[in-house]
């Protein structure tokens, strides 16, 4: 078995790595745009047999041909506040397209991320089962994923297997050079190791308490258990809701991060900032019923156990690398 995973030095794409590692896959080509980022430190307790910048590989990749079994595709900008969207159409549409095709050509899975950012305000709800063409993203990130899930929608031609996913609020280790886009687990962390309390926004809505605004916040180690079982039925195609099924309030998960770290709750309201409150979203809860019914039978880890996991095994031990 011989994979491509683009986004390899990332977040989600290390933990894939190191997933595959496990396994005992090795003959893994690492994609990504590392630059002067730390992102390196989550690629020296992997295996791989070589790194690509992202830049240079489209060039590259017809020389893969015939050597691969597997593009797993998590590279992308994720930032939702990027406001370049000629950047965003170039890296998010065009180089997932042209990865699309050479995996057409070549006959592999390709297993890409989408987002949960393309359900927009929610208005539509959260159903992967539902007309995606209908859907609104509220910004440019969720519009470029959005873009691509409809053209692959309409190709005729189409790799051995295609796996699309649509991560919702996804936590855990290895995303400690994300910045502002890391978890609020992470940020949750940090304040309170600094300060000793955590601030929550306050509701502007009715039927939401202060910090009651929900979430489906999913482990990246169920991401990375989900991707194998793709890997395991490479029959099974199709877009995909990625969360657990279950929305959390930001209280819960403050609370949850405060007692991994062995402490009380202290938690205050703070204000929402007024150019965020018109487009904030108030509730996400990815409906899981299409992935369950390929198979998809493990449970989802809890956010209390998520938030142990992270805290005591990862972020208490100096960002530990997963």
């Amino acid at each position: 078995m011989s994979v491509i995973v683009t986004g390899g030095a990332g977040f989600i794409g290390s933990c894939i790595v190191r997933a595959l590692n496990d396994r005992g896959i090795d003959d893994i080509v690492v994609v990504d745009h590392i630059a002067d980022t730390d992102k390196w430190m989550n690629l020296r307790n992997k295996r791989y047999t070589k790194y690509i910048n992202r830049d240079e590989f489209l060039q590259q990749l017809p020389s893969w041909a015939g050597t691969v079994s597997h593009v797993i595709h998590m590279g992308a900008c994720s930032s939702t506040t990027e406001r370049n969207f000629d950047f965003l159409y170039k890296n998010n549409l065009e180089y997932t397209q042209a990865l699309w095709r050479f995996c057409v050509e070549n006959q592999i899975s390709f297993i890409y991320a989408s987002s949960a950012a393309t359900y927009g305000d929610g208005a539509q709800g959260f159903d992967d089962r539902e007309d995606i063409s209908r859907l609104r993203p509220l910004n440019g990130y969720g519009y470029s994923k959005q873009l691509f899930d409809l053209w692959a929608q309409k190709q005729v031609l189409r790799p051995k297997q295609s796996v699309g996913f649509k991560f919702f609020n996804v936590y855990g280790p290895n995303e400690y050079f994300k910045g502002s886009m890391a978890s609020v687990i992470f940020h949750s962390f940090n304040k309170i190791s600094e300060t000793g309390e955590m601030g929550l926004f306050k509701s502007y809505r009715d039927g939401y308490a202060d910090g009651g605004q929900l979430r489906d916040f999913v482990y990246v180690k169920d991401i990375c258990k989900v991707i194998l079982f793709m890997i395991d039925h490479p029959k099974v195609s199709g877009l995909f809701n990625l969360g657990t099924g279950t929305a959390r309030s930001f209280y819960d998960l403050a609370a949850a991060t405060f007692c991994a770290m062995g402490l009380k709750p202290n938690i205050r309201y703070i204000e929402m900032p007024e150019t965020l409150r018109p487009r904030y979203q108030y509730y996400t809860q990815a409906a899981m019923d299409k992935l369950r019914s390929v198979g998809y039978d493990e449970p989802f880890t809890s956010l209390e156990d998520g938030a142990r996991d992270y805290v005591c095994n990862y972020l208490a031990k100096g960002c530990e690398i997963y």
